[in-house]
Parts: C-alpha cells; sequence; structure tokens
C-alpha cells in the first residue's frame, strides 16, 4: 500500500496520521501553539526551506487545522489555529509526556502549568463510563458504525 492510500483507509488512527505524520507538521503546529503565526517567524525558528515549509502549512490550511488571514492593517499574513487545529493539543501533550518520561533523563526541559493553579497539565486515559483511568491492557477494539457501513451486504 502507497503512502497516500492510507487516507482511504477506515481508521480513525491512519486518516490524521496522513496529514499529521511528518516532523515537520508536528513542529510547526508545537510553535503555532506557542504563538508563532507568520511565515517567516516559522521559518526563523524551525531553519527548514521555504519550500517545505510551504508545503506543510498548506496542508494544514487544506485541512482546516489553519487559517491564513490577513492581519490588519497590514501587508502580511499570518497562520492562526482553527477549532480543529486547537482540538491537536492533546495529542502534542501526550506525545510531551512520553518524552519526558522517556527522553528526558534530567527532567522535563519544559513545564506546563495551569495558569490559575501551581499544577501542571497532564493527559490521561479513562472511561466514559465509570471514569476508570485505562491503558491498552483494558481496551477492547470493536467495530464501529463508520466500518460497519464500508462492509458489503451480501
Amino acid at each position: 500500500m502507497r503512502y497516500e492510500e492510507l487516507a482511504d483507509e477506515p481508521c480513525s488512527i491512519t486518516r490524521p496520521l496522513v496529514v499529521l505524520g511528518d516532523r515537520w507538521t508536528l513542529v510547526i503546529l508545537k510553535f503555532a501553539f506557542a504563538g508563532v503565526r507568520r511565515f517567516n517567524a516559522f521559518q526563523s525558528a524551525l531553519g527548514i526551506s521555504r519550500g517545505r515549509l510551504q508545503d506543510r502549512l498548506d496542508r494544514l490550511v487544506e485541512h482546516g487545522i489553519l487559517v491564513k488571514q490577513k492581519i490588519e492593517g497590514g501587508a502580511y499574513e499570518e497562520y492562526r489555529l482553527t477549532p480543529k487545529g486547537h482540538d491537536i493539543y492533546p495529542i502534542l501533550m501526550a506525545i510531551r509526556a512520553w518524552g519526558d518520561t522517556y527522553m528526558a533523563p534530567e527532567g522535563p526541559p519544559v513545564r506546563y502549568r495551569h495558569r490559575d493553579c501551581p499544577g501542571e497539565a497532564r493527559i490521561e486515559l479513562a472511561c466514559d463510563e465509570c471514569g476508570e483511568q485505562i491503558s491498552a491492557r483494558d481496551i477492547v477494539p470493536e467495530l464501529g458504525p463508520g466500518l460497519l457501513r464500508e462492509q458489503p451486504v451480501d
């Protein structure tokens, strides 16, 4: 199977990976959440080629994760996160938590504090019914309505 064909797979893990699956896209999003909005600021912060950056930004705009807007009273445009883009934040925080655990031997390089208290942001996987924290060992995948609709009827 070719990489481009993965977008057609009936899988809610595989399909987003086609959009988000390369390292530059996630790093661009990390900077977008930190407030970077202009092309030149992304390019300066990342040090990647202008063509590669433009390709990734265009893909994020195409998929409704970023929106390109004119700056009021200015000649420049900026890239802003959409609500769909903001919903990616827990993914980045889950990657950060894994990185803090397994790739930061001296401890987390950045602490993500709750603005209104001394607590830190953390990602938890919990059951929507009972609220219990769960792991991969506690989950049983079952066919969902999206996959059942794609199955041929005999």
